[in-house]
């Protein structure tokens, strides 16, 4: 328990003064980039505080331009140890309701996050896609975990199709991402956090325009990101 302490220290102790400071500069000059490389910073202290280790692969496979990740899901500490390692600034689908809570949620609409509802409509779903859009031409990264919820074995679940959909439309490179060694460092339904080394690895791009349609391309992501996470497992 004594790493998640540290964890959370580093976040309130250095996110709140941060805040402070950050939010009225950002609203002043309408400009988000030193709040989010500031808020990117602390989370990356917290993980390190936490004892959680984080080795990058396949950088060289970046294509230099916004683009789609799309990445597992088996752990809490996935987006803590994603986001700070991705390129320039990103956007992530959020929780509508969490926009509601107060100084954070500003801070998440300053950060162009999109908000989405569970068991949206149609037409709620597909705002969700214009403005994920409109954040990619405006030069911000996309962050998908299109499971949707961790997986409990570290197989990959069936993927939700709007981030495909996103990019069919847009054309936006996909980039995979394979994260291991999180699952154990903290379990469903604890805080406790267990440090060891978490790996992110790139996979090489795929381009939206190459394939029929989003169901294509959706097989081919998860392709290629069952092909690596069962190398990884002595699968090949």
């Amino acid at each position: 328990m004594f790493a998640a302490i540290k964890l959370l220290t580093v976040w309130i102790g250095l996110g709140i003064p941060a805040a402070m400071i950050a939010i009225p500069w950002a609203a002043i000059r309408n400009d988000f980039s030193l709040m989010y490389r500031w808020g990117m910073g602390i989370v990356w202290l917290g993980v390190r505080a936490a004892g959680v280790r984080v080795r990058i692969e396949g950088t060289e496979n970046l294509p230099g331009q916004p683009c789609i990740f799309v990445s597992n899901h088996v752990s809490n500490m996935d987006a803590p140890v994603l986001l700070p390692s991705l390129p320039g600034r990103s956007s992530v689908f959020i929780k509508k309701k969490l926009m509601g809570i107060p100084v954070l949620g500003l801070a998440m609409r300053m950060a162009k996050y999109i908000p989405v509802s569970r068991g949206n409509s149609r037409e709620e779903a597909q705002k969700s896609v214009e403005y994920a859009a409109e954040v990619l031409r405006g030069g911000l990264n996309i962050v998908l975990f299109p499971e949707g919820t961790r997986s409990p074995d570290g197989n990959l679940l069936p993927f939700k199709k709007g981030g495909f959909f996103l990019a069919a439309e847009t054309g936006a490179p996909m980039v995979p991402v394979v994260i291991q060694g999180t699952a154990g460092m903290m379990h469903k339904g604890s805080f406790k956090i267990y440090p060891a080394q978490a790996v992110v690895r790139f996979l090489p791009v795929i381009w939206p325009g190459q394939f029929e349609g989003r169901e294509e391309l959706m097989e081919a992501v998860r392709g290629e990101m069952e092909k690596a996470l069962a190398k990884d497992q002595g699968g090949e």
